[in-house]
């Protein structure tokens, strides 16, 4: 059985982009292992508290990724 685990943080997507992202991953699963594999897979979608994640010795938050976001795009 196929399994994957997100974890964003809580408050980044939607309903919808939640959605999306299961359905797109069952999609590979089931292009790479067969259509089998489609009824099996199970995927877990996790929200971490903001501030509750870090990458680098650095805890990231949803307003220092924009933040981040604003200082690449311009």
């Amino acid at each position: 059985m196929p399994f994957a685990n997100y974890m964003f943080p809580q408050g980044m997507l939607t309903a919808e982009q939640k959605e999306e992202i299961i359905h797109k991953t069952t999609a590979i699963f089931a292009e790479y292992f067969g259509e089998d594999v489609r009824s099996h897979t199970m995927l877990l979608v996790d929200e971490v508290v903001d501030g509750g994640w870090g990458r680098a010795d650095e805890t990231f938050t949803i307003a220092r990724m924009q933040e981040m976001q604003k200082r690449n795009s311009g």
